[in-house]
């Protein structure tokens, strides 16, 4: 029987002979329904033998053991933590964000909608992975993330970062009181914004935003894979789709990096 494998996107920027990456699509796992097939989401209702299974796919995709790759309990921080070795699976830590110098361990972040973001500085031997949702861009994930790579011994300008699907701003729309709160925060965010055809409301460049914080952060090679989980049900999950749509639950994508 072939053996079937999770599919993943790559990123230019980011391949180097050390640094194994992928960003993981719904495609090559053995989850069913709403959750077909590489769901990730530990915290969905899906079988835990599936995401487990899927994860472990996930895991020989970037040359680690299943128990070696690290994703944390999001909770749509700014919070970025340097890991050295696995923690208990009952464990994890409340964080968006994490970084390390070690290799063979893999690092990981999920999403369906939010952004899911890789960093390495090959030369230096330094790993990031963030989840940027709206607010953890706003509060400051990515510039988190970048300065505990640089306590690692990364350089800022040697980092290079890349964005996988993510919903775009066609797809994203928003209303008044989220607009106010960009605006608040610093006025020139309003180019983030567009008019939405619905009145009030406005449709959101979350991938801009990310892009824009990772410049600001230092980063100079910043790739955006310009995918749209919310239009391309085929190989992403989607929170807002399955929001429009009712549904009682939603998949996980998985974006992950390890030091060969």
């Amino acid at each position: 029987m072939r053996e079937v494998r999770a599919e993943a996107l790559t990123s230019g920027v980011l391949r180097a002979p050390a640094v194994a990456h992928a960003f993981f699509t719904r495609r090559g796992g053995v989850s069913t329904g709403l959750y077909a097939s590489l769901n990730g989401g530990v915290g969905s209702r899906d079988q835990r033998d599936a995401v487990a299974e899927n994860r472990a796919r996930m895991a020989a995709a970037i040359g680690v053991a299943p128990e070696r790759l690290l994703i944390p309990f999001q909770v749509h921080s700014p919070d970025a933590l340097i890991v050295d070795e696995p923690w208990p699976a009952a464990e994890r830590p409340r964080c968006d964000a994490l970084a390390t110098a070690a290799r063979g361990l893999g690092l990981g972040v999920t999403g369906a909608d939010c952004g899911i973001l890789l960093f390495a500085d090959a030369g230096a031997g330094v790993i990031g992975a963030a989840h940027a949702g709206w607010k953890g861009a706003l509060t400051g994930v990515i510039e988190a993330t970048v300065a505990a790579m640089t306590r690692l011994g990364a350089k800022r300008e040697n980092i290079a970062a890349a964005l996988g699907p993510t919903i775009r701003q066609d797809s994203y729309e928003v209303g008044p009181e989220f607009v106010a709160r960009f605006r608040e925060a610093d006025a020139a965010h309003a180019r983030f914004f567009k008019q939405s055809v619905r009145a009030h409301h406005a449709m959101f460049d979350l991938p801009g935003f990310i892009a824009a914080q990772a410049e600001e952060a230092g980063i100079d090679r910043f790739e955006d894979l310009r995918l749209d989980t919310y239009a391309d049900e085929e190989r992403f999950y989607s929170y807002r789709r399955t929001t429009h749509r009712g549904e009682a639950d939603y998949g996980r994508l998985v974006a992950a990096i390890a030091l060969c």
